[in-house]
């Protein structure tokens, strides 16, 4: 349990402001279709992180504890860093709408979340917790819980609270879980 709501916690807070989340922005306000957008992102997000849970468990096979303990907090301040660099939406990472609504969004997010900090975030916990199902649900719920309600509420959630802050929190969060893997282990 302790996997899924860190996972959850800590793709929730890294999604805040993030390219996936500007693109459910912009499929929000272009399609104004709110469920297929929603079923979308999940489709698209379980697909993405149950890959990157798989490349998770490998490097645990693979790695040795100290190597992994040493990788696994180099990772995590990397992540911290990385917190702090703001996204941009490319123009490419909105699909033809020839699939429409649905098929759009699950090629577009897959596609967006290729290399991102949340599917680097998915198999560095992972690998730390050694839980596939656990970890990949939780990632999962996190993404969901940042974009669905973008979906739906838009642009107004945007002026709520600002971004800096938010890459700031998520940024400290890493940087504590990358602390304590080099210090405990």
């Amino acid at each position: 349990m302790e996997a899924f709501l860190i996972s959850a916690g800590i793709v929730a807070l890294a999604e805040m402001g993030d390219k996936t989340q500007l693109l459910a922005l912009v499929l929000a306000l272009r399609f104004r279709k709110p469920w297929p957008i929603v079923l979308g992102i999940l489709v698209a997000t379980l697909a993405n992180h149950g890959l990157a849970g798989a490349v998770g468990v490998w490097v645990t096979e693979f790695v040795g504890p100290q190597y992994l303990r040493w990788f696994l907090g180099a990772s995590f301040i990397g992540m911290a860093v990385w917190m702090l660099i703001p996204d941009a939406i490319d123009d490419e990472a909105e699909s033809s709408p020839r699939w429409g609504v649905f098929g759009t969004t699950v090629v577009a997010f897959f596609l967006a979340e290729m290399g991102d900090k949340t599917q680097f975030a998915t198999v560095m916990l992972t690998a730390k917790y050694q839980t596939y199902f656990g970890v990949v649900a939780g990632t999962t719920l996190g993404m969901m819980i940042a974009d669905a309600p973008v979906v739906w509420l838009g642009e107004r959630m945007t002026r709520l609270v600002p971004m800096r802050v938010v890459h700031t929190a998520s940024a400290l969060v890493f940087a504590a879980l990358g602390i304590a893997a080099l210090v405990t282990g």
